[in-house]
């Protein structure tokens, strides 16, 4: 009897059997920003088309983050484990429209001029952040498989920790990058803090309980 095809096997237990068509459709759902900027310019209904290009793909890169930053929140407020699933895809398309903004500088507006590069990295403070969040997120990326969360075993956790840095990096990025009309940084910068607020709470909560669990233990000894 021949072996059933991946799509033929059954969901592990305890997983929707919608996560696979769920997880397509966010994949594709997730290319249409990059086509709708490719229609905008290819249509030339864009005045500046580079500028253009790259204020979408850094605006989608940070978007990708702060949703990475969502899920786990979103898991403990619904119950829903599931939705850790889908996490790695939207951190994957984060660094993915990273390096397409990352791109469209160093190809179309600088044009690969490593001086000119080199010398925006030392002079602006906004391409400075931006190519350290750019760094950070690399070792996110490579490391997101299963292979590799059992090589690095506890140290995984703790290297995607970098999560953190990467999504401040990237809402200082946009805001010293805009100057005047900060009304969008800002509400990055709102839904971030709202995200880091609820984990140190959490964490607060969690030690505080600690702490009372151990009081009468110690009392007792």
């Amino acid at each position: 009897m021949a072996a059933p095809t991946p799509s033929a096997r059954p969901p592990a237990p305890g997983l929707p059997r919608f996560l696979g068509p769920l997880k397509a459709l966010l994949f594709i759902a997730a290319l249409l920003p990059l086509a709708r900027a490719a229609w905008i310019v290819a249509s030339g209904q864009a005045v500046n088309p580079i500028e253009f290009i790259t204020h979408s793909t850094g605006t989608w890169t940070l978007t990708f983050l702060l949703i990475t930053l969502t899920v786990s929140p979103l898991k403990r407020l619904t119950g829903l484990g599931w939705l850790l699933k889908l996490r790695r895809m939207a951190g994957l398309y984060a660094y993915f429209y990273g390096v397409l903004h990352l791109a469209t500088y160093l190809w179309l507006d600088k044009f690969f001029e490593l001086h000119a590069i080199a010398r925006d990295i030392v002079k602006r403070p906004f391409i400075t952040v931006g190519f350290a969040a750019i760094v950070l997120m690399t070792p996110l990326a490579v490391t997101s498989t299963q292979g590799w969360m059992k090589r690095l075993k506890r140290n995984w956790g703790k290297l995607h920790k970098l999560v953190y840095p990467v999504a401040i990096l990237g809402v200082l990025h946009y805001w010293w990058l805009v100057k005047k009309d900060v009304s969008q940084p800002a509400l990055y910068a709102t839904i971030l803090a709202i995200l880091l607020a609820e984990r140190l709470i959490r964490r607060w909560a969690e030690q505080a309980k600690q702490r009372r669990l151990a009081t009468p233990a110690s009392k007792a000894a």
